[in-house]
């Protein structure tokens, strides 16, 4: 069949042509929206001489390292190496235990089960400039468990506040309690105890929700700033939130510097969430199959 045409005898576009052309003027305008401000970021980055107070490049212009290199040689390195361990032991310790905690929510009867689950999301409503103070002193008098006086200027002290995390713990407890009591009826039946039951079973059904906890345990730990502002004494003890800040308020730094701080500040968050985002399909896949 013929193409309708109209009264001058003109070919009309066929409909699978206007919605390819729509569908990539959508992607073509996201892509613009959210790509752009990290592009004109790294342009200006990897730019030579010294651009202004907030003026960006669209492209490098004497392509170049050196904002990097000065970036480095003033405490990103460090920060760097700060955040990504306590990001990395603090996210494994706090899936870890909400998973651990969640189970025994979901599928543990006893009393005032009710009421420790209230307690727990009641943390979330509660600022985290309300408990700087007390954090502090707390932070101060308990000794450092590997070998500090106390839990200042100490990783101790920046991973342990950050593993108990009402969220993930509320996730995983609803997500637990989708799961067919058969199941787990079935492997006891078979001899299973609970961490074999926990480990062998729960844990691959909830893949899709230990994926969305760790994407925003991840986000919440690497973006952490008033934590580190109490815990950390010294430089060597910045993560990656201080740093920028510091090098943000001097006025010795040119704009390419200080943006390139920002810029390793903000790749990681967005190479992970990519990464743990093709987790959370497949956990989600997975689960619609088993279940």
């Amino acid at each position: 069949m013929s193409a309708p045409t109209t009264a001058l005898g003109l070919r009309m576009p066929d409909r699978a042509a206007w919605r390819i052309v729509v569908r990539v003027l959508l992607y073509a305008l996201v892509l613009f929206v959210f790509f752009m401000p990290l592009w004109t970021m790294a342009a200006t980055v990897f730019s030579g001489g010294q651009p202004k107070s907030g003026q960006m490049s669209l492209l490098p212009r004497h392509f170049t390292l050196s904002n990097l290199t000065t970036a480095f040689r003033f405490g990103v390195g460090r920060g760097l190496l700060n955040s990504v361990v306590v990001t990395g032991v603090g996210l494994f310790l706090q899936v870890t235990v909400s998973a651990f905690a969640a189970y025994a929510l979901a599928r543990k009867k006893f009393r005032g089960q009710a009421l420790v689950l209230l307690a727990i999301l009641s943390t979330m409503m509660m600022p985290e400039e309300v408990i700087a103070i007390p954090l502090y002193l707390v932070l101060g008098k308990v000794p450092d468990p590997l070998g500090g006086s106390s839990l200042l200027d100490s990783y101790s002290g920046l991973i342990l506040p950050v593993v108990g995390w009402a969220l993930p713990i509320y996730v995983l407890t609803g997500f637990m309690k989708t799961i067919p009591v058969e199941l787990e009826e079935a492997a006891r039946m078979d001899g299973a105890g609970d961490l074999r039951i926990f480990f062998q079973i729960i844990l691959p059904l909830c893949r899709a929700a230990l994926g969305t906890c760790a994407v925003f345990g991840f986000l919440m730990i690497w973006d952490q700033y008033l934590l580190p502002l109490l815990v950390a004494q010294s430089p060597h003890m910045y993560t990656m939130t201080l740093v920028v800040t510091s090098l943000s308020s001097s006025q010795e730094q040119t704009e390419g510097v200080r943006l390139a701080a920002s810029l390793m500040l903000m790749v990681p968050s967005v190479l992970v969430y990519l990464g743990l985002q093709r987790l959370f399909e497949r956990g989600m896949l997975n689960g619609s199959l088993k279940g």
